[in-house]
């Protein structure tokens, strides 16, 4: 499975952004999917989690509220929409998924990844 994520860019603190990752494989409607993001020295963090109906997400804590995970099977695609950007968002922001149709917030639980998109919020 190929993914890939778009949507990345420099915004100000308070701006919004909405990330797109695109699947090439059309079973990507049975897998769970996420979001995690890498700021500069860190590790990869989980963001958000989507299971594979798209009826159920969850979110790390200092997202909520601000960020919407969803999907659209028909068209291979998995959105995370970003409001409220503050500049402890900056990173680069990976899709993935897995063969499993639950969402996980692990990392080692992803079959595949995409190459990642960087979000830069500027104070």
């Amino acid at each position: 499975v190929q993914l890939q994520a778009s949507g990345g860019g420099l915004v100000q603190a308070g701006g919004s952004l909405t990330l797109s990752c695109t699947a090439s494989e059309r079973t990507f409607g049975s897998y769970g999917l996420g979001w995690f993001r890498q700021a500069p020295g860190k590790e990869r963090e989980f963001v958000a989690t989507i299971i594979r109906s798209g009826s159920t997400s969850y979110y790390v804590n200092s997202v909520k509220g601000r960020f919407t995970i969803a999907r659209d099977n028909a068209r291979n695609t998995v959105y995370l929409q970003m409001n409220n950007l503050k500049p402890e968002d900056t990173g680069v922001y990976y899709c993935a998924a897995r063969s499993a149709g639950w969402g996980s917030f692990r990392t080692a639980d992803y079959d595949w990844w995409g190459q990642g998109t960087l979000v830069t919020v500027s104070s």
